[in-house]
């Protein structure tokens, strides 16, 4: 029998099965911090934000992805949407991401860009 025109339903069928399996786990998901950036269309980056300046206590404490209790993180980017684990996440920003400071008062914060086009490399790996 000429394997060219075998049929790979089987390894298909059981692709598709692995994606169902996959997008049922998501949709399970325990926690999800829901992000947008208005910006990102014009820079191909997100800002992932990781300190906060406080006025209160003048100094800077842990917030955004360093703080975060959720399992789950999701960018919400025009039409589209994709989902990354936490821990995923913070491997992504730790080996791709630019340290950056945001000086816009009044909400001072330290964080990260990372390019939309890395996360989404390393989103499809999952």
């Amino acid at each position: 029998m000429d394997n060219v025109n075998r049929s790979d339903f089987d390894l298909d069928l059981r692709y598709g099965q692995e994606g169902e399996s996959y997008i049922k786990s998501l949709l399970n998901i325990e926690t999800v911090e829901v992000k947008r950036d208005k910006r990102w269309k014009n820079t191909g980056n997100l800002y992932i934000e990781v300190w906060c300046w406080s006025d209160n206590n003048s100094e800077w404490y842990p917030s955004g992805l360093q703080a975060t209790k959720a399992t789950h993180w999701a960018f919400v980017l025009e039409e589209m949407a994709f989902i990354v684990p936490t821990d995923q996440l913070k491997k992504t920003v730790e080996k791709y991401g630019h340290p950056i400071e945001c000086s816009i008062p009044p909400n001072y914060s330290k964080g990260y860009l990372i390019k939309v086009t890395d996360l989404l490399q390393v989103a499809r790996g999952f």
